[in-house]
């Protein structure tokens, strides 16, 4: 799964926005929309912090 669809798969099994997602990932929520529409990819250090956000909060985004 790329990091767009899984970016969104998350947002949307949180019932969050791009900006609640954006506040929680200490990014812009014109960074989230970039990801979300596969315009841009997260660097390393935001692969890490959704990596790290999933596994914090128990989630298994499918």
């Amino acid at each position: 799964m790329d990091y767009c669809e899984t970016i969104k798969k998350l947002r949307q099994m949180l019932r969050m926005s791009q900006e609640m997602l954006a506040k929680e990932l200490g990014v812009s929520f014109a960074t989230i929309n970039r990801w979300e529409g596969n315009k841009s990819k997260p660097n390393y250090a935001a692969m890490r912090k959704i990596d790290e956000y999933i596994k914090n909060n128990n989630l298994e985004v499918k």
